[in-house]
């Protein structure tokens, strides 16, 4: 799941010096961004529709759904701007984690639908190699700026040199013509029960 903003033209070499690996010891103020990033995101709301429930158990969904992307040292990070959390084709999120997670922060009305929109999710990854964006996001004070755009480019710019496809899944439509422009297409869509649609995206490498 994934979500940034509008992006600039081109990216400046200001805030391309500013993106750097994360670290473990980053994964509280990165979750903090991406609870900012992703609040009214369709997806992760119906996840989590009360206020008091999103801030407090998002940060842990993050954490689950893309945080030992820190260990493997695929995060990158602007510091308290955004962040991309990617798995390599070695890696991948821990899926007893996320439903653990699920289970625990989830209302258990919502967890059949939930978990079939998650069934769904896997039957949709690619079955080859590939890099996997599972969380993008930027604070909303942040857009605009060119941060979502830096923040994929380390591993978009690896995935041409190494001739790897990217994929992802875009949980707000609006996000759809961000991704296009760098180079994502729609290959299907993700719905379960009374969900809003998820947008799974890939990427074929350039060049």
């Amino acid at each position: 799941m994934a979500t940034t903003f509008t992006h600039s033209a081109s990216i400046g070499s200001a805030i391309a010096t500013q993106i750097r690996m994360a670290t473990l010891a980053d994964l509280p103020e990165i979750a903090a961004i991406e609870t900012l990033a992703f609040h009214t995101d369709p997806i992760t709301r119906w996840l989590y529709p009360a206020p008091v429930q999103y801030v407090t158990h998002f940060p842990d969904f993050v954490t689950a759904f893309g945080g030992a992307a820190c260990h493997h040292a695929t995060a990158y990070y602007a510091e308290v701007c955004g962040a991309a959390l990617w798995f390599s084709p070695e890696t991948g999120p821990d899926i007893d984690t996320i439903v653990s997670v699920i289970e625990r922060t989830t209302q258990p009305s919502q967890q059949a639908d939930l978990f079939a929109f998650l069934e769904q999710m896997g039957q949709y990854h690619p079955t080859e190699p590939h890099w996997y964006l599972s969380v993008l996001g930027v604070d909303p004070m942040q857009q605009g700026m060119g941060y979502g755009s830096a923040l994929m480019q380390p591993v978009l710019a690896q995935c041409d040199r190494e001739q790897s496809l990217a994929y992802l899944e875009s949980s707000n439509p609006a996000n759809i013509p961000f991704y296009e422009k760098h180079g994502f297409e729609v290959i299907a869509q993700i719905q379960a029960g009374a969900s809003p649609t998820m947008f799974a995206m890939s990427r074929q490498p350039k060049g």
